[in-house]
């Protein structure tokens, strides 16, 4: 499904953070429009998860607003649009006694009653978010018996189950081996492109997602560029792109 560029569904307008005093952001603007693909980039310690956590509720920012689906996210009332996949979700305690299907039906059970007998629609929305990982013959598996690939697979099927439209992922192919990368890259590529959900995606693997992403934001404190994959592999060949040489942010469409 293509990007609707003249619809942005999230909105960060000079957003500034700190801890204990300290500047983590500082006045970053950006918008995520439906359909995207976004790689955020940055060295350790850049804001890219303070971003993150700010866009989706879990940090207040200390200056400037987050707009999301045209609401001041103050006001904002439907998270169900929203999925998150944390830095390193397969952090999850292995020994946790949980099947693949338990862990699922976490993102919906608090809210929806899913394992009340009547609650067939949760149901089916679990069963749906293990089909389209393809983990559906998992789902009585303890968690802490797959592999890492497979775990990030059930937790990004936690994400899906109550049909975002975008989804947050942070560093999500960390500690995962090559093989299961390629596997976790073309599923987000169904995601994006056949379901048309927006994905906006933390990581330190700046060569994969050029590959990958339709845009590359990079985030060192302030917000450095914001552009094509294609023109952050050409800049990135003259300046450097993290630093102050870089203070140009261009969007454009391709």
């Amino acid at each position: 499904m293509p990007v609707d560029h003249g619809k942005n569904i999230i909105e960060v307008k000079n957003v500034s953070f700190a801890y204990g005093g300290k500047a983590v952001l500082e006045n970053i603007s950006l918008d995520i429009h439906q359909g995207d693909y976004i790689g955020i980039v940055g060295p350790n310690g850049s804001g890219k998860t303070t971003l993150f956590k700010i866009i989706l509720g879990l940090l207040h920012p200390q200056a400037g607003l987050v707009k999301l689906f045209g609401q001041d996210q103050d006001n904002f009332k439907d998270w169900r649009k929203i999925g998150y996949v944390p830095q390193k979700a397969a952090k999850f305690d292995a020994n946790f006694p949980a099947t693949v299907y338990e862990v699922v039906g976490m993102g919906i059970s608090a809210k929806m009653g899913l394992f009340n007998k009547a609650a067939t629609e949760e149901k089916r929305a679990v069963a749906e978010a293990l089909k389209q990982v393809d983990m559906w013959k998992y789902k009585d598996r303890l968690i802490g018996d797959l592999s890492g690939g497979q775990e990030q697979r059930v937790f990004i099927a936690r994400a899906l189950v109550n049909r975002p439209e975008v989804i947050f992922l942070d560093e999500p192919t960390a500690g995962v081996d090559q093989a299961a990368q390629d596997e976790f890259y073309a599923l987000l590529r169904e995601l994006n492109q056949k379901l048309g959900i927006t994905l906006a995606l933390v990581s330190h693997d700046i060569g994969r997602l050029t590959k990958e992403v339709m845009h590359i934001a990079c985030v060192d404190r302030r917000l450095t560029c914001h552009m094509s994959p294609a023109e952050y592999l050409k800049a990135s060949q003259s300046d450097d792109i993290m630093g102050q040489k870089v203070r140009i942010i261009t969007h454009h469409h391709h």
